[in-house]
């Protein structure tokens, strides 16, 4: 497979980022969620990357204060429940110039599906394992059109 990095992949996908900021709640990160169809967003503090809120950990904090447990402070409900609280914070981070085939052994190795894309301290873009791969079947397609193309003598050179 060719070699591939980030900053090809961030440059062919839309450069919307869907973030939320760390003191909203999670009843609005939801709400963000289904309104955009995806399944992360990044959560920031000032603009930064400060963790990540996935459909996984809303249901971690369905099962662990959503749904009737009382905590000390009662029960609180989504909406009274900050996004900071729940975000998964061990926040992984990639940079334009890395390989791809880095990228996705750091998500595997981690069993994470979403990683920012930061240059120079700013947030340029998000990467999902769905992205990468959509990348590198285009890049196997390219490959194998080629090959094919110069078996059959069709190649150019």
């Amino acid at each position: 497979m060719n070699e591939s990095i980030v900053r090809d992949v961030v440059k062919n996908k839309s450069n919307i980022i869907y973030s939320i900021d760390q003191e909203l709640s999670i009843a609005e990160a939801i709400e963000k969620m289904v309104e955009n169809e995806i399944g992360a967003l990044i959560v920031t503090r000032e603009g930064m990357p400060v963790g990540v809120l996935t459909e996984r950990d809303v249901i971690k904090c369905w099962v662990s204060v959503g749904y009737g447990c009382i905590s000390e402070k009662g029960k609180r409900l989504f909406k009274d429940i900050k996004a900071h609280e729940m975000m998964t914070t061990n926040l992984i981070v990639v940079e334009p110039s890395d390989d791809i085939n880095y990228v996705i052994n750091i998500m595997v190795k981690n069993r994470i599906r979403h990683v920012p894309v930061v240059e120079n301290k700013k947030m340029i873009g998000v990467l999902s394992m769905r992205d990468l791969a959509k990348s590198c079947m285009t890049s196997l397609q390219s490959e194998n059109h080629y090959l094919r193309e110069y078996i059959t003598d069709k190649y150019p050179g």
